[in-house]
């Protein structure tokens, strides 16, 4: 293990590099003339977690029971909503296209990042990101909740990981989503035998609840064990306080939404991570996030403007209940409901959902946004304030949650519309024209264009050159209610993070959709997404299958298992899309090209589930109509152009599509204060040593632009 100082060393290298680029010519004329505020707008940026346009009852969607979100509503009334928008299927690479403006392709984040996934698939630390670009414009920024885009494992970084990539503060969680629920509801029951599927004790009565700093409070009533773990601690049925607490209370155990560590990355570079016992990690998370953005707002002075992210974990499986105080008079009480159970979690994500939006109220309210009327509805005219709010989800909801008539089975980790199709809402003083839709092709890409553009600046020429942009604009969709379109096409894929080689990730299958993932590096995580774990330790294959070809090779029933695809990508116009994937045939890989009709037309929508191809793939098409193959080709043509546009560059590690002495300097600074996986891993074995710095010498001198 290397020592603290050299750590320490370490993360300074990285963030001299990582801002080290900003000053560049570019940013002479990156400030645009004609831009009207002495101080941008502040941003309000809000991410919702596997929320899918198919939630959303303000965009015409929702099902029979959409959740109820009269905030977000507000919002949307008061400005634009963007009815047209992609992310990637997952949350990784949405976020990293957020906040760098490119494709997976670029930035070598194709899929959720887990632990096992190297440094060259986390955002990295030379890359110019959204808190580093509005720092040209002397912004302010702060993340709160889910980050995701990089550490702690497998990066230099670490738990610095936001303040490296350039966030000023951070208050929040790096991994992709909860923990899994705590079944033993903190060592008070057997969880093979009596499981608190909810991580609570169920049902009336009264008992002792324990703290972590040893205090205890007898309680009562219908609800006495959600209600104890809401405040924070352990419930103990049918008891009264003693000293000590019985034997087995744990409070290391981490418990879904209700129990989990903090890091904070302070603005004078101070880290803190906050363990389970402390109370600070053990409250309901969409209120520990937005009480924390609503701390660093307020604690606003002087002339700088601020851009802060709050990036909600709701509504991301586990499906938990929320506090009853964030839910709207007369919602139903959920305390009995299993939450392993498929329906309950129905109605759970419903109140995730409504929660989040009460939640985003509070917000507005206490920062001074928005106010109360007399009968508690949200007043809100972002004309008066100096505040861009912007709302949106980061990818398809998760399977078991989706609204008809939305496909589960296409849905989040997947290219087709389900997985992909998102909402966005815009509001604030740059609006014209409130209450409008626009139905013009965004990407998530395209927000990093926006940002810019609120803060005055010109993307294109404030980014080198050698980070090739994906962004279109989208501020003058805002100014200009009759704005045309700036996408002529949309794009989005996903494909498997980069892990050191000969990483076996066990099969995790989902009966109720018949399909089997590779995704999972632990029974928790895949038994706590309700999936069966053919991993080490399944009850029938103590030692594990290999894969899911495996999988539908040996177990009986599974002939017919869907396995998830090794790679999708989807490319699509204003009325047709292509879809191709790499499949695993067990034996073998295949490809298969899919090609459909598809709107956005409300309450139903043409999705993409009648493939005019007729699944002959390429063979089919012959099938199509003159209009229908001049489409075609042109998606075709266009797919394949943008898969192969960022060059190969081995021994590049910083981004400039150089090999040179800067490339060498680097990789000494990673190999002599780290050492293990880096953007300077170039052989991908989750080290950064002599094997790289082979890979530079013997590319040394290269330009990969020319």
């Amino acid at each position: 293990m290397k020592s603290w100082c050299h750590f320490r060393l370490g993360i300074a290298l990285i963030v001299s590099s990582g801002i080290g680029f900003l000053s560049n010519p570019f940013l002479e004329t990156a400030i645009s003339a004609d831009f009207p505020y002495t101080k941008p707008p502040n941003i309000l940026f809000v991410i919702m977690d596997d929320v899918g346009i198919d939630q959303m009852q303000i965009f015409g969607y929702g099902g029979v029971t959409p959740p109820r979100t009269p905030t977000i509503d507000t919002v949307a009334r008061a400005g634009v909503r963007f009815r047209n928008t992609w992310a990637m299927p997952e949350c990784s690479p949405s976020r990293a296209a957020l906040f760098v403006g490119r494709y997976p392709l670029r930035t070598g984040v194709y899929d959720a990042i887990l632990n096992l996934d190297l440094a060259n698939s986390q955002v990295s630390p030379y890359e110019v990101t959204v808190p580093l670009l509005l720092k040209n414009r002397n912004y302010e920024s702060a993340l709160f909740g889910k980050f995701h885009l990089g550490g702690p494992e497998n990066n230099p970084a670490g738990n610095l990981a936001p303040h490296v990539l350039g966030w000023d503060f951070f208050y929040g969680y790096l991994q992709g989503g909860p923990y899994p629920i705590d079944t033993t509801a903190g060592g008070v029951v057997d969880p093979d035998t009596d499981p608190a599927t909810c991580g609570f004790i169920p049902g009336s009565g009264a008992g002792a609840c324990y703290f972590s700093d040893g205090a205890c409070r007898e309680i009562s009533g219908l609800t006495p064990g959600q209600t104890c773990l809401e405040e924070g601690g352990l419930f103990v049925p049918q008891s009264i306080c003693t000293s000590p607490p019985p034997a087995g209370l744990d409070f290391t155990l981490y418990n879904a939404y209700y129990v989990s560590p903090l890091v904070i990355n302070y603005e004078d570079g101070r880290l803190e991570v906050v363990p389970p016992e402390d109370p600070r990690a053990r409250e309901y998370r969409t209120t520990v996030e937005t009480d924390a953005a609503i701390d660093w707002i307020k604690r606003r002075k002087g002339n700088k403007p601020w851009m802060a992210t709050l990036s909600f974990s709701a509504a991301h499986a586990p499906f938990q209940q929320p506090p009853p105080e964030l839910l709207a008079e007369g919602a139903v009480t959920t305390d009995d409901l299993d939450c392993e159970d498929m329906a309950a979690q129905r109605v759970l994500m419903n109140q995730m959902v409504e929660a989040l939006d009460h939640e985003v109220g509070r917000l507005m309210t206490e920062t001074g946004l928005a106010t109360r009327t007399a009968d508690g509805r949200l007043s809100f005219h972002p004309e008066k304030t100096n505040t861009m709010v912007i709302i949106i989800g980061d990818n398809g909801s998760f399977a078991p949650t989706v609204k008809a008539p939305f496909i589960p089975t296409k849905s989040k980790a997947s290219v087709y519309q389900t997985g992909v199709w998102v909402p966005l809402i815009i509001a604030g003083p740059l609006v014209e024209g409130p209450d409008r839709e626009v139905v013009h092709m965004i990407n998530v890409v395209d927000l990093f264009q926006l940002f810019g553009e609120i803060a005055g600046l010109d993307v294109h020429r404030a980014v080198p050159k050698s980070h090739t942009l994906d962004s279109k604009p989208m501020l003058p969709y805002l100014t200009h209610p009759d704005q045309g379109s700036f996408r002529n096409s949309n794009f989005t894929q996903t494909a498997d993070n980069i892990r050191p080689k000969g990483t076996v990730i066990s099969p995790c299958v989902f009966e109720q959709f018949n399909t089997c993932v590779q995704l999972f590096t632990t029974e928790k995580l895949c038994t706590s997404e309700q999936g069966i774990w053919y991993g080490p330790g399944n009850v029938d294959y103590p030692e594990g299958l290999v894969n899911c070809c495996e999988v539908k090779t040996t177990v009986p029933g599974q002939e017919d298992l869907e396995i998830l695809p090794l790679s999708q990508d989807a490319v699509r116009d204003d009325a047709y899309k292509l879809v191709v994937r790499e499949l695993q045939d067990c034996p073998g890989t295949s490809m298969s090209t899919e090609f459909y009709f598809i709107n956005e037309q409300p309450v139903t929508p043409m999705l993409d589930q009648e493939d005019l191809l007729g699944g002959m793939g390429l063979k089919g098409v012959g099938r199509l109509t003159p209009t229908e193959r001049s489409h075609f080709e042109t998606l075709y043509s266009e797919m394949y152009e943008i898969l192969n546009s960022e060059p190969d560059c081995p021994g590049d590690g910083n981004l400039d599509k150089m090999v040179n002495y800067e490339d060498l300097r680097n990789w000494m600074n990673f190999a002599t204060t780290w050492g293990e996986s880096s953007v300077y891993d170039f052989n991908f074995d989750g080290l950064t040593n002599d094997l790289d710095l082979i890979t530079i010498f013997r590319n040394y001198g290269k330009n990969c632009w020319y």
